[in-house]
């Protein structure tokens, strides 16, 4: 039979709290991008991180110790979790609209489900779980509206734009499955290792591709990557390497779903839009999605539990 897992208030406490950090970051990518390259913007905004972490280590009186193996997984979570989508997110977002990178980004849940269950103890495939994530999808297509989805493919410029926004949400998935297999350490340390090995990866790579010293960005631009330096990646690394070894890539790859709700809430909330029928069916879709997803099989052996 089909149970629901009971998970701790904790873990979707966490996930709103991702959901509201991440939930910005792709209209202040929008804003900053149009003033700052996209490599630079990467560089800027893991240097920025990664000296606040930096910063509240020294305060709290915490060391940066890390074995070679501790920073061998830094080097990797800093590639395929950091440097690499988000320059391909913010690159692709100068030829696409939100809306599709959104649809593009939602496909990160149904990777890191077929990932989970291959790497992932204890993230077994059921059906229950798949049809859940892909009417967690449907839902996302009914938000945004269908007509994003005619934007596929197109010009060249445009499919390699569309191309790099999925490679990123590939990334993410595969950050995931990294991240629950990270070694034994605390989240802040983790958080200020990738940040710190990301950072140098970036600043060269913008160095040579940019010319970032000459840039002299508005005022909206520099408060978008600032509140992305701070908010989006320097406080919610810390939150997700906490909710991915709490709950693992699967529910935390739900995310993806959430983010666009959160999206259409704020402009109910803080814009008084009224909500549309689009927009309510769509956030029944994700409910019902995510409902499925987080139901386990419970096969009966005809044994009593021990």
């Amino acid at each position: 039979m089909l149970r629901f897992t009971a998970r701790p208030v904790r873990h979707w406490l966490l996930l709103i709290a991702l959901v509201a950090m991440w939930g910005s970051s792709f209209l202040l990518v929008k804003v900053a991008v149009a003033a700052i390259p996209p490599a630079s913007l990467v560089a800027g905004r893991l240097a920025i991180a990664a000296a606040v972490l930096i910063g509240v280590i020294i305060a709290t009186g915490r060391r940066l110790r890390q074995s070679r193996r501790h920073w061998a997984f830094a080097i990797v979570m800093a590639a395929v979790g950091n440097a690499i989508p988000f320059w391909l997110i913010a690159w692709g977002q100068q030829a696409i609209s939100s809306g599709l990178a959104g649809i593009l980004m939602a496909a990160m849940p149904l990777v890191t489900l077929v990932l989970a269950h291959g790497f992932v103890e204890g993230e077994r495939l059921t059906r229950a779980r798949a049809a859940g994530f892909l009417i967690g999808f449907s839902g996302i297509v009914v938000l945004i509206g269908p007509d994003a989805l005619l934007e596929l493919g197109g010009h060249r410029s445009d499919l390699i734009a569309q191309l790099a926004v999925l490679g990123g949400a590939v990334c993410y998935a595969v950050n995931a499955i990294i991240a629950r297999h990270r070694p034994q350490s605390g989240a802040l340390e983790a958080a200020t290792a990738v940040a710190l090995m990301a950072s140098v990866m970036m600043i060269p790579a913008a160095l040579i591709v940019d010319a970032p010293l000459t840039l002299v960005p508005g005022p909206a631009a520099v408060a978008s990557l600032l509140i992305l330096a701070v908010v989006s990646t320097a406080v919610a690394t810390v939150v997700y390497f906490k909710l991915v070894t709490e709950a693992g890539p699967s529910f935390l790859s739900l995310i993806n779903y959430l983010i666009p709700v959160w999206a259409v809430a704020l402009g109910i909330i803080i814009l008084r839009e009224e909500p549309t029928w689009s927009a309510l069916a769509a956030l029944t879709l994700v409910l019902v999605g995510i409902g499925l997803s987080e139901m386990s099989l419970k096969r009966h052996t005809g044994t009593r539990p021990q």
